[in-house]
């Protein structure tokens, strides 16, 4: 089958959520031996590349995004016409697009040829970010209504959908790469350390309540270590490891798994998760994970056998007991391989099997 996946601006480098999972279930797809193409863009010229057996079509993206954000509207939309032309070049036999705006216009495309379109929303529907740009809330609700089907990668961000909009989506999880993402006890570290995979400079992931409940976590393991990514930014480096017991990483996907795995629990404190995929990779490498009872993190850590939850407000004793009893959980027999057996649910064959089943049941 040749599958067209539709995705902005794709960099596999990038470690951002949307990126991840597209990646992924490019991955997937060809892994189950199909033909598997990523239309993108870029500022500069068309560019054709395989990457990790995945053909990656690079169109031009016009340089008009100052001015589209100085109107008021969303960046990379000037791409769209080329999205079109690319697929109609190729003709697949099925369509996923990761964005709204895509989907509203290609779907009109795929809907004239019978080709069976999905849209892959990336995040929970929030009103107040629908209406903060122009277009965005009616590309929303147009591609709701064009697409054969949209898909949620939860059933907090489908719940979402249905606030919002009225209207009821399918739900399939994304999926991680088990080969890459796997225990190894001999890496563990010395010291009980907790790893956090979210970035400090997005709100939303609320690093920095981590960063305040770390004291009152070394108040009861006086050796505890904290390990966060390294941000862009300098000044705030240097004032995170001025932390007793803070240290920072080079933010590099290849360094994930590693760090993962000497961790003894993970963490990510956000709100507002629509998947939360940090907390799955973490559990593929048998490490625990703590998060936040709110939206999808409750979904991935499901059961107290592979991690523990806290709630969701900005005081940070709540969080500093989770951690604690996160490093404890994972001394505990049993626990590498309860997370294992978790992360089995969010495999590239599953997630992939799918949507195979999903595009039979579109195709008309």
């Amino acid at each position: 089958m040749k599958v067209a996946l539709l995705h902005p601006c794709f960099w596999p480098e990038v470690r951002r959520g949307a990126e991840r999972v597209c990646h992924e279930l490019a991955l997937g797809f060809v892994a189950r031996g199909h033909h598997v193409r990523l239309i993108t863009s870029s500022p500069g010229p068309r560019t054709v590349a395989v990457e990790e057996g995945v053909e990656i079509v690079r169109s031009r993206r016009p340089s008009f995004e100052d001015e589209l954000r100085a109107r008021g509207y969303d960046e990379y939309l000037s791409h769209l016409p080329a999205t079109v032309v690319e697929l109609a070049r190729w003709r697949p036999d099925a369509v996923v697009s990761a964005s709204a705006q895509e989907a509203a216009v290609v779907a009109l495309w795929t809907r004239r040829r019978g080709i069976p379109h999905v849209h892959y929303q990336m995040g929970v529907p929030d009103r107040a970010y629908l209406v903060g740009r122009r277009l965005r809330m009616e590309a929303l609700l147009t591609a709701l209504a064009r697409s054969d089907a949209t898909v949620a990668l939860g059933r907090a961000a489908a719940e979402g959908f249905e606030r919002t909009t009225g209207r009821s989506v399918r739900v399939i999880s994304p999926s991680i790469d088990l080969d890459v993402f796997r225990p190894d006890p001999s890496a563990r570290a010395a010291e009980p350390t907790v790893f956090c995979a979210a970035s400090i400079e997005t709100p939303m992931k609320r690093v920095g309540l981590l960063v305040e409940a770390w004291p009152l976590v070394r108040r009861e393991r006086p050796d505890a270590r904290l390990v966060l990514l390294r941000p862009r930014d300098d000044a705030l480096a240097a004032e995170l490891e001025a932390h007793e017991g803070v240290e920072l990483m080079p933010n590099e996907g290849d360094r994930l798994p590693g760090a993962y795995a000497r961790a003894w629990c993970s963490a990510l404190p956000s709100q507002g998760e629509s998947f939360g995929l940090v907390l799955a990779e973490s559990l593929a490498c048998g490490t625990p994970a703590v998060g936040t009872r709110h939206s999808a993190i409750t979904e991935v850590l499901d059961r107290p056998e592979v991690g523990r939850l806290f709630e969701p407000d900005d005081h940070p004793d709540g969080l500093a007991r989770a951690l604690l009893d996160g490093l404890s959980l994972s001394e505990q027999p049993g626990t590498a391989a309860a997370c294992r057996e978790r992360a089995q649910d969010f495999s590239r064959d599953r997630c992939v099997e799918r949507f195979e089943a999903l595009f039979a049941e579109l195709r008309p």
